[in-house]
């Protein structure tokens, strides 16, 4: 099966690699005239010039980012399968509709506000109270597109280097930690989920994912469960999905936003978990049966970004696994990612402080369940 992919970066190109063995063939269909995924044919159509010749070529059609067209891929749906569909891509897109659904459905979120001036978001912040985050309602990632507001009198300057239309005005969470629950969904509707990561972020970029988190009760991750599965049938969605929440310290969750996509949470499956997330969103779109997605052993997933790790040293490392991307050193570009396994999760924590010496700019790792100095985590103790 020749699968299209919307979309020509890392996240495409990892999905080819795992789908090599099922005997699928890629294209890739970019519209950003930058593609980076190096792998299977690229199409460039930076202006739908090129549609029809990549609509002949492919069987079916999916996505590695959300920030498509949504008529481009609802003319694409005319034309083939597309999974995720372009409903899942309109709601994942947009803050406005996506905070709807979460309500709809009865998903916990922090408390937020939309505005569409300074002074609706200054009145959103003395509303809410400070400090509060300032998100775009539309094409803001990995920090983009966002301010942390800690009075109300920088609101003005908030709405300024904004610069969008309509934002969504959110409350700060007092979290225990991240966490993100990844799941996928057949064409028949059977759903798969992934143990829970905790994740790190600095400057809205994800710099590590741990999984499985050795202290989560395991009524967390059934509520977890619960929330992504009522998205999935929702939607009716075909593929993974991602969920990024707040633990807070009674355990509650508070969803912060999803993903209708193999997600950067999601990478410490490639050699963590019994099936990748990638093998299992191309299971799930070709309608194959779902794989296991039990974690082998404790996993960190630790980015490289804006420059390149010291990679000899990093692959001398046991069961360290070095997953590059091909593109050039840029600040804060994402270049690549390392998966480090390990027995014990004293022994994962160890392995990641002598990992994030050979990455440059690496910020340091402290996961919620940490001992402190001079005593060891008890692996035992779930």
């Amino acid at each position: 099966m020749n699968i299209g992919v919307l979309g020509a970066g890392q996240l495409g190109r990892m999905l080819a690699l795992a789908g090599y063995p099922l005997a699928n063939r890629f294209t890739f269909l970019d519209t950003t005239g930058h593609p980076s995924a190096d792998i299977g044919e690229v199409i460039i159509d930076t202006d739908q010039s090129h549609l029809e010749a990549f609509l002949d070529k492919v069987d079916l059609v999916t996505y590695e980012f959300e920030h498509l067209p949504v008529t481009l891929v609802q003319a694409i749906e005319k034309r083939k399968p597309v999974y995720p569909s372009s409903e899942a891509i309109r709601v994942c897109q947009n803050r406005a509709e996506e905070k709807a659904l979460f309500d709809r459905l009865a998903i916990p979120t922090p408390a937020y506000r939309l505005v569409d001036s300074a002074e609706a978001l200054e009145a959103a912040v003395n509303e809410l109270g400070a400090p509060v985050v300032a998100k775009s309602v539309t094409e803001g990632y990995d920090g983009k597109g966002q301010a942390v507001i800690r009075d109300p009198a920088q609101a003005v300057d908030a709405w300024r280097s904004i610069n969008h239309s309509q934002l969504i005005v959110e409350s700060f969470v007092d979290f225990v930690r991240e966490v993100s629950i990844i799941a996928v969904r057949g064409r028949d509707g059977e759903v798969v989920f992934y143990p829970m990561a905790e994740n790190q972020h600095v400057d809205g970029i994800l710099r590590y994912s741990l999984a499985p988190v050795p202290d989560l009760e395991d009524s967390v991750q059934h509520t977890a469960d619960g929330y992504i599965r009522s998205l999935l049938d929702e939607l009716d969605y075909v593929g993974v999905l991602t969920l990024e929440l707040f633990q807070c310290a009674d355990g509650s969750l508070l969803a912060n936003e999803m993903a209708p996509r193999v997600h950067n949470s999601g990478h410490w499956t490639q050699d963590g978990a019994v099936t990748s997330q990638f093998e299992n969103h191309l299971r799930a779109i070709q309608g194959l049966p779902l794989g296991d997605t039990r974690a082998r052993q404790p996993t960190v997933m630790v980015n490289v970004i804006g420059q390149e790790a010291d990679n000899s040293a990093v692959l001398a490392m046991a069961d360290a696994h070095l997953h590059r991307y091909g593109k050039s050193e840029r600040p804060g570009r994402k270049l690549a990612h390392i998966n480090l396994v390990a027995d014990t999760f004293d022994e994962l924590l160890n392995k990641v402080r002598v990992c994030a010496a050979l990455v440059p700019d690496a910020p340091e790792s402290h996961f919620s369940f940490e001992p402190r100095a001079g005593s060891s985590f008890d692996t035992t103790s779930r």
